[in-house]
């Protein structure tokens, strides 16, 4: 078996956290194009979306069980090639069935990459020995920068969404090329159950997953709306906000790993989510746009480097397996961003976003009294 502990590993984790991220980020810009195509309305287009999430969740549930038997890496380059393969077919299918499918298959792929690399990841950095996971994450949102960029430039030369998508899966093609002889041949691979009820800890750690990633699908889905409700910008430049809160999710990402290498996981989940609150709390208190925006950012901040604190959690724990509970986390954490934000609506709905958004940083001090609790456990 390959050692975990060589730049050669490292270097195959970071490429496919780069290629989970840029293909999702890929499928945006194309959304457009879809409803044009299908002649559907929103509702409908809300429908055909939902099958990305259902995918990835299926996915998600099964990569689990199929990494402990099988290890991580014909997991990886199934997704990672999935994503790459499926990405021109989301351009030409040409009904909503279609297009459901394809999207279902297209989050399969997704779910797929997204629980493997992160239980190579915690293998990884285990053997190293030194906290590596804040930046394997920082990988995934440079990833989704880029998948985006590259996209939108590409349509803007004219080159068509087909032509576009196949450049681009051609990139991701050419990044699992480079990764898949560097994988860990057999990472995680177990002689155990193959599946597992969260229990214990893992219960624990998939519960802080969910709302961590709840806050994340917040600022993407509702963060502009808050700012806009406010009468702080305009419509126009409401997504100035959530733009800042990744730049700095990014940004503490990658300067996580010697953070945490210095003050410890528990100080880095305690001081993160204070930081995310009180970004939360500057955020509904502001009285002007750059007040704002400041929270954006120090949300941003706070959240950045909580979720790799939780999956290396997933990875020192003893109630389950490691990839078995790395899964849990994962589906837990994505069906934070699928579900949380419709609830959000609902409370909204009933009390006001302002309101919500105080839940929200109320949600969050949980993670802060956790912390003691969690890495006393792992």
């Amino acid at each position: 078996m390959t050692s975990a502990d060589r730049p050669a590993t490292r270097l195959a984790t970071r490429l496919s956290f780069l290629v989970a991220g840029f293909g999702l980020a890929c499928w945006a810009p194309l959304v457009p194009f879809a409803k044009e195509r299908l002649a559907v309305d929103d509702a409908v287009l809300g429908l055909l979306l939902l099958s990305l999430g259902i995918g990835s969740v299926l996915a998600m549930l099964a990569t689990g069980i199929l990494s402990a038997r099988y290890g991580t890496k014909p997991i990886i380059i199934a997704g990672g090639i999935g994503l790459a393969l499926i990405l021109p077919l989301l351009v030409v299918a040409g009904t909503p069935t279609a297009l459901a499918l394809t999207l279902l298959a297209f989050g399969g792929a997704l779910g797929s990459i997204d629980v493997a690399m992160n239980i190579h990841a915690v293998e990884v950095e285990r053997a190293a020995g030194e906290p590596l996971m804040s930046g394997f994450h920082a990988l995934f949102s440079i990833g989704g920068f880029a998948g985006s960029a590259v996209m939108t430039a590409l349509l803007s030369l004219q080159l068509g969404p087909l032509g576009s998508a196949l450049i681009c899966s051609v990139l991701m093609l050419i990044a699992m090329a480079m990764a898949a002889p560097r994988l860990l041949r057999r990472a995680q691979a177990q002689d155990g159950p193959l599946f597992v009820l969260p229990h214990g800890i893992v219960l624990l750690l998939a519960l802080l997953a969910a709302v961590t990633f709840l806050i994340e699908g917040a600022m993407l889905d509702w963060g502009a709306l808050l700012v806009i409700g406010a009468g702080l910008v305009s419509e126009a430049r409401g997504g100035i906000g959530y733009i800042v809160f990744s730049i700095a999710m990014t940004t503490g990402r990658l300067g996580g790993d010697a953070v945490v290498a210095r003050i410890g996981d528990r100080a880095t989940l305690i001081g993160g989510s204070l930081l995310a609150v009180a970004g939360l709390a500057v955020l509904l208190l502001a009285p002007s746009a750059a007040v704002a925006i400041a929270g954006f950012l120090l949300i941003g901040l706070g959240a950045s480097n909580l979720v790799p604190v939780l999956f290396r959690g997933a990875a020192r724990q003893t109630a389950m397996p490691t990839g078995l509970a790395v899964a849990s986390i994962t589906t837990a954490g994505y069906a934070g961003v699928l579900v949380g934000p419709a609830g959000i609506g609902f409370v909204a709905h009933a009390v006001g976003l302002p309101a919500a958004f105080w839940m929200l940083a109320a949600l969050m001090c949980v993670v802060t009294l956790s912390a003691r609790a969690v890495t006393r456990k792992i």
